[in-house]
């Protein structure tokens, strides 16, 4: 069994690791999609709900073609997308930060590679961190467009993400990215939705 100290990088998941934001999102994914019909916003909800830690722009083309069944006419994905991101953007700046974050990575090791590994927008979370005066917490913030398991083989091909590495998380895909890279993880419970 590793200890902490032996870890040379830690990944964190954003939503519900760190940020106290699931429910937001959850939320804004039904609101966005309420235009369509209360039904078809509730099936967006609940495949979000089973698809944690899936980027946005897989889910409302699942909304597309999955729950509507047709293709997304001229200027409606953006849209949707565009409504997504005004919901979620001010609360994210306000939501609840994990407690104790600042204490928990004065516990790390100086040298260990401290990266963010996220389903949410890239240009987003990193707007956010900056502005709650987290970003200098991480090495290097990744998200969408990019998938996990994008950002995570990416990481390991170039030698930013070193082993032994950690992943923090609180979703089933947050596990399974863990899983297919060898990586040990951690599941958070306390603000999941799994």
């Amino acid at each position: 069994m590793r200890r902490a100290a032996d870890y040379r990088t830690w990944l964190f998941d954003c939503d519900g690791v760190l940020l106290n934001s699931n429910a937001i999102k959850t939320k804004a994914f039904f609101e966005a999609a309420r235009p369509y019909g209360s039904a078809a916003a509730e099936r967006l909800r609940a495949y979000h709900r089973k698809h944690g830690g899936v980027s946005r722009f897989a889910k409302f083309e699942h909304f597309f073609s999955g729950i509507l069944a047709r293709p997304p006419g001229k200027g409606e994905m953006e849209r949707l997308l565009e409504s997504y991101g005004t919901i979620t953007r001010e609360a994210l700046l306000s939501c609840e930060a994990a407690p104790g974050l600042h204490r928990c990575f004065a516990c790390l090791p100086r040298d260990a590679c401290k990266i963010v590994v996220t389903g949410g927008m890239e240009s987003e979370v990193r707007e956010v961190f900056q502005q709650r005066g987290l970003a200098s917490l991480f090495d290097a913030i990744y998200g969408s467009p990019d998938t996990k398991e994008a950002i995570v083989a990416r990481g390991l091909e170039e030698g930013t993400i070193a082993r032994p590495a950690i992943f923090i998380g609180d979703s089933k895909l947050d596990w399974e990215v863990s899983r297919q890279f060898g990586v040990d993880f951690i599941f958070l419970y306390s603000w999941s939705e799994v």
